[in-house]
C-alpha cells in the first residue's frame, strides 16, 4: 500500500521531491523537511539498469527521513520522450543532449502528474540553479547557481513558466562540497555514492546501445574530404559526432576532424580544424525565459554544449520559434542537436537546439545542417 502524507494544517506548503536516491537529491529532501515542508519522495522507475539501486536508496533515505516514499513507473514515457528521441537524432546525424528533454517533459510534467492525487505544491530536485521571481515582469527567472562547477541551468533552459513556478531547488546556493559536508552531519544513507553518470539509460559506449537499438538503420559508407574525395569508409553516421578527430581510422597529412554528415549519401566529411571555426548558428526550438519572444537584437553569452565556456554573441529572432546567433569570436566545433544555450550574466535567458552552423570561409558563408 502507497503511505499517503500526514494530514497538516492548510498553510502548510507540500513539496514532492524527485529523489532519486543520490546524493543531491537526498539532500534536497533533507532540507525541505527542515524547512518546514509537507515532504515527501517519490522516485521514478524508468526501465534501465540502474533502478533496482536507485530504488532501495531512495527508500532507505526516506526512512531515515521519516518521509513518505512512492515509486511510480515513468518507463513508457521516459521510452518514448527521452530514449527514442535521443535515438532518432543520433540517426539524423545530430549529437543530442537527452537531459534537456528529460528535465521538461519527465520531471516537471510527467512525475508532477503522477503524484497528482497528492496535491503537492511544489516540486524539488536536486539541480544546482537558483529560481527568483521578476518582481516587474512577474516572471520566473533561472541563475546559474552559486557553485559554477556544478551549475545545472543549461540542463533547466526548456521549462516553462508553469512548470518553474511550482519548482524549488534547495542546492542552488550551495557547493558540491557543501552538500557532501552536510549529507555526511545528517548520517544520510547515501554520503559514499558516486556521481551519477552523464546518460543514465546508456551503459557504457553509446555506440552499443544506438547497435543494440536500430543496427538495422545503420549502414558504413565512404568518409571524405570537402572536394568528395574518398579518404576511407565509416562504420556509420551515428557514431560520429562533430569535432571529433580519433577513431576515424584514416591518414593524412594534417589532422583531421568530422566537419558533418552528409546523409543522403551517407558520407562522413572531414577537414581540418580551421574548417570547424563557427561564426554563427542558426538555433530551432527557442524557449525564453525573461519574456515570450525576442523582438530585437541582444548580446548575449551563449554556450554551445554543456561545461563549454560560454562566449560572446548576438542573438536575434529569425522567424518561427528560430534565432540567428553571431559569435564575437569564431566557436569550434559548433553541434547540431547540441543545446545552445544563452545567458546575460549569471540569468539564463532561454535556449534551443542548434540547426546549423555557419562558417566564413573565402567571404561567403557555408552552412553546414544537420541534413
Amino acid at each position: 500500500m502507497t503511505p499517503t502524507p500526514s494530514n497538516k494544517r492548510k498553510s502548510t506548503p507540500s513539496v514532492a521531491v524527485a529523489l532519486s536516491g543520490g546524493v543531491d537529491s537526498s539532500m534536497a529532501c533533507a532540507l525541505m523537511v527542515e524547512q518546514g515542508y509537507q515532504t515527501f519522495g517519490v522516485t521514478m522507475r524508468l526501465g534501465i539498469e540502474a533502478d533496482s539501486s536507485a530504488i532501495r536508496s531512495a527508500r532507505r533515505v526516506a526512512e531515515h527521513l521519516g518521509i513518505p516514499h512512492r515509486v511510480v513507473d515513468l518507463s513508457d514515457t521516459f521510452e518514448d520522450a527521452v530514449v527514442d528521441h535521443f535515438v532518432s537524432e543520433y540517426l539524423r546525424g545530430r549529437t543530442p543532449n537527452p537531459c534537456t528533454v528529460c528535465n521538461p517533459s519527465i520531471k516537471f510534467s510527467a512525475l508532477w502528474r503522477a503524484v497528482g492525487d497528492w496535491s503537492p505544491d511544489y516540486m524539488a530536485t536536486g539541480h544546482y540553479a537558483r529560481l527568483r521571481r521578476d518582481e516587474q515582469t512577474s516572471r520566473w527567472l533561472l541563475y546559474r547557481a552559486s557553485d559554477s562547477r556544478k551549475d545545472q541551468t543549461y540542463m533547466l533552459y526548456r521549462l516553462q513558466q508553469y512548470q518553474l513556478q511550482r519548482a524549488l531547488f534547495p542546492l542552488g546556493e550551495m557547493t558540491k562540497d557543501e552538500v557532501r559536508s552536510a549529507v555526511t552531519q545528517r548520517g544520510l544513507p547515501v554520503a559514499g555514492r558516486p556521481e551519477s553518470q552523464d546518460v543514465c539509460f546508456v551503459q557504457g559506449d553509446y555506440r552499443n546501445f544506438l547497435r543494440r537499438r536500430s543496427s538495422e538503420c545503420i549502414e558504413p559508407g565512404p568518409i571524405v574530404d570537402a572536394d568528395g574525395s574518398v579518404l576511407g569508409e565509416h562504420r556509420g553516421l551515428p557514431f560520429y559526432t562533430v569535432g571529433q578527430r580519433r577513431g576515424l581510422g584514416i591518414s593524412a597529412p594534417e589532422p583531421l576532424y568530422v566537419l558533418h554528415m552528409d546523409r543522403p549519401r551517407n558520407a562522413l566529411v572531414v577537414g581540418p580544424r580551421q574548417a570547424l571555426q563557427a561564426d554563427g548558428a542558426e538555433v530551432h526550438h527557442v524557449n525564453l525565459l525573461p519574456f515570450d519572444s525576442l523582438r530585437e537584437p541582444m548580446q548575449v553569452e551563449v554556450q554551445i554544449r554543456y561545461n563549454a565556456r560560454p562566449a560572446g554573441a548576438r542573438i536575434s529572432p529569425a522567424g518561427d520559434a528560430r534565432l540567428k546567433v553571431e559569435f564575437f569570436e569564431p566557436q569550434f566545433a559548433v553541434t547540431p542537436g547540441q543545446a545552445a544555450v544563452f545567458y546575460c550574466d549569471s540569468m539564463l535567458v532561454g535556449g534551443g537546439v542548434i540547426a546549423k552552423s555557419v562558417h566564413r570561409l573565402s567571404g561567403e558563408y557555408i552552412e553546414s545542417p544537420a541534413r
